[in-house]
């Protein structure tokens, strides 16, 4: 691994430096999904690049989705046909470029009916809108959508209500680990194309000249708590929800471009809800449906999302009680489960990063009605802003936005993302249980952790009880992968805390053991690090009304 690009604890200091005494061509701000491909779309292009986070890498919107990479089929409703089309291209692109990262994934969408027959206005819409998807490149995937029979439904999703089901539609989409996509990103950018990347360090001010033109970028490091300026000729701000912050910084005034959506998930054991495909159930009196997701190779399942306006601190959303409550009663009008809050193992809460309506137009209460398209601008000064915008579309939002520096170039290449493998990819295939699953997360590494585990057969064993994560995973990301709190490894680096909070807690103590000399830590810091991920369990579990 390169050793000066991709740091770990450890190297901070040799990376600030770098950071401090080098001059860039673009500084990018915000390590999120569009982040992280800007920077990659840069530096692949010949630019000099360094990408700043004030957290971890994909710690706000990008490690709190729906983990679908989806055309969005409830856009078609919207007439966003353009979008659908452009989410369906994006989607291709990434089971392409990362095919260990990102797979296809049915979806099922129950019909449901009185005397065994479902309206014909509801099959005939379903169909329709089916059709239309795979026409606007829904079919790329290798598969079309069918009608199922009864039997053919129940077997994917056994607890539908089999009193009033009558068939269902299979259409196919994919789904992806967002936090790993977005930090292979990174590592692509980084690994392959020499960009600078620093987690935990937050952009203060942007400077410029009398002119007016950008010159550096004031930051914190927020492990050591120094001060540090980065050189720099451009700035792409990628900030997400953020991105207002960044807005009044260059512009010395309020910026309101952006409308956070609020998005809650749950876990609940597959045992409660068992599934082997996605589902799509329509909630009653509420225009919006829900998704019913299995958690990769975990035992359980995952249901979201809310869609709802959002007013509070950025940096907090909280799933609530009422949220929890929305989402168990969407699935229990379709199925049996019977779900309570006491089957909850798991829960997050993000905030999409959605256009302000344009001027003269009211928002209504559905923020699912605003527009999930992106906006890339210009303010003249060096800084580019792209806004709003969904994941799976971070590719095209990444090559916009570094088309848009063209003015601050003296020559810009074409972007090289359409048809490029993203770090990882190889001819290397798993054989075994054991090697499919750390494939599915490190691609191409994943011999370097089998080799681990021949070191150490106690790496191979399962870190957490109930779940499939193994020992080595914390401890090569606490290596190789730019963690640094305990908390970035069992949220981010690995799923461990979306799947089961409460094993991951009693497991914590070990994870931080297991890591502490990796990382740095005394006994001190060591007991440090469980209290402040204990803290966030039981905040998150207090807000939603869910008892430890």
């Amino acid at each position: 691994m390169c050793q000066h690009t991709y740091v770990t604890t450890f190297q901070r200091a040799q990376q600030l430096r770098a950071l401090s005494t080098s001059t860039f061509d673009v500084v990018v701000i915000g390590a999120g999904m569009t982040g992280a491909g800007v920077a990659l779309d840069a530096a692949s292009r010949g630019l000099r690049v360094a990408l700043i986070e004030r957290g971890d890498i994909a710690s706000g919107t990008s490690s709190k989705s729906s983990k679908m990479v989806h055309g969005g089929l409830r856009y078609l409703q919207q007439k966003e046909f353009r979008l659908v089309y452009e989410n369906l291209r994006e989607r291709q692109r990434l089971l392409a470029n990362a095919p260990y990262l990102v797979q296809p994934l049915p979806f099922l969408i129950p019909l449901f009916g009185s005397n065994g027959v479902a309206a014909k206005a509801l099959v005939k819409g379903y169909a329709t809108a089916l059709r239309i998807y795979d026409v606007s490149g829904g079919w790329r995937i290798g598969h079309r959508y069918r009608k199922i029979t009864r039997d053919e439904t129940l077997a994917h999703l056994p607890t539908l209500r089999g009193e009033r089901l009558v068939a269902g539609f299979l259409y196919y989409d994919a789904r992806g680990d967002d936090a790993r996509v977005a930090l292979t990103l990174a590592k692509t950018a980084a690994l392959s194309f020499d960009a600078r990347v620093l987690n935990y360090a937050t952009a203060l001010a942007v400077t410029k000249d009398a002119a007016g033109r950008v010159t550096s970028v004031r930051c914190r490091d927020e492990v050591g708590g120094e001060e540090f300026s980065i050189p720099t000729r451009a700035v792409v701000n990628a900030s997400g929800v953020w991105a207002d912050d960044i807005f009044t910084m260059t512009e010395h005034h309020p910026s309101h471009r952006i409308t956070p959506a609020k998005g809650v998930h749950v876990s609940v054991p597959r045992a409660r809800l068992p599934a082997d495909v996605a589902a799509v159930l329509n909630v009653a009196h509420d225009r919006r449906s829900i998704f019913i997701v299995p958690f990769d190779d975990a035992p359980f399942t995952y249901i979201g999302t809310t869609d709802t306006a959002f007013e509070g601190s950025l940096d907090d959303p909280e799933c609530t009680r009422e949220d929890v409550a929305y989402l168990l009663d969407a699935v229990n009008a379709s199925t049996s489960s019977d779900l309570t809050a006491a089957d909850v193992t798991g829960l997050w809460a993000g905030l999409r990063p959605l256009l302000a309506p344009t001027k003269g137009r009211v928002l209504s209460e559905r923020t699912a009605d605003l527009s999930r398209r992106h906006q890339v601008s210009d303010t003249r000064d060096g800084v580019i802003h792209v806004t709003g915008g969904k994941w799976t579309t971070y590719r095209q939002m990444a090559e916009d936005a570094v088309d848009a520096l063209a003015p601050y170039e003296d020559h810009l290449p074409r972007t090289r993302t359409k048809a490029l493998a993203l770090y990882g990819v190889s001819g290397w295939r798993p054989t075994g249980d054991l090697a499919t699953h750390l494939y599915h997360r490190y691609g191409a590494d994943t011999p370097r952790l089998l080799a681990m585990i021949d070191d150490d057969a106690n790496l191979g064993e399962p870190a957490i009880e109930g779940l499939t994560y193994r020992r080595v995973e914390y401890l090569f990301s606490a290596r190789e992968e730019m963690a640094v709190t305990l908390v970035d490894l069992v949220t981010r680096r690995t799923r461990a805390h979306l799947h089961d909070a409460r094993a991951t807690l009693r497991a914590a103590p070990f994870i931080a053991a297991l890591v502490a000399e990796t990382m740095g830590w005394d006994e001190n810091a060591t007991a440090a690090q469980v209290a402040e991920y204990r803290e966030l369990v039981e905040a998150e579990f207090a807000a939603a009304g869910l008892d430890l």
